[in-house]
């Protein structure tokens, strides 16, 4: 499915932005609007703001993947046997 089609449904959710100019920029995707969208990008320290940028500059949009955290490793006495 084409990030044409799926727009509406990342609304709300974190994406990764490729723009045609080889840039990228990340951020929650607010709306869709007026051939534009518009994403809530983190400054820095407690800033954010919200930036838009028109369709046709857009080349993908993609959803964050979710997270995998490695389970910690557990001292020796505690471990199971592997049979």
């Amino acid at each position: 499915m084409s990030w044409h089609q799926s727009i509406h449904y990342l609304i709300g959710k974190p994406v990764g932005v490729s723009l045609t100019n080889g840039q990228g920029v990340s951020g929650v995707l607010c709306s869709v609007n007026a051939g534009e969208i518009y994403l809530l990008e983190y400054l820095y320290h407690t800033q954010f703001a919200t930036k838009h940028y028109p369709l046709s500059q857009i080349q993908n949009i993609l959803p964050y993947p979710a997270c995998y955290t490695a389970q910690p490793a557990q001292p020796p006495s505690q471990q199971r046997p592997y049979y």
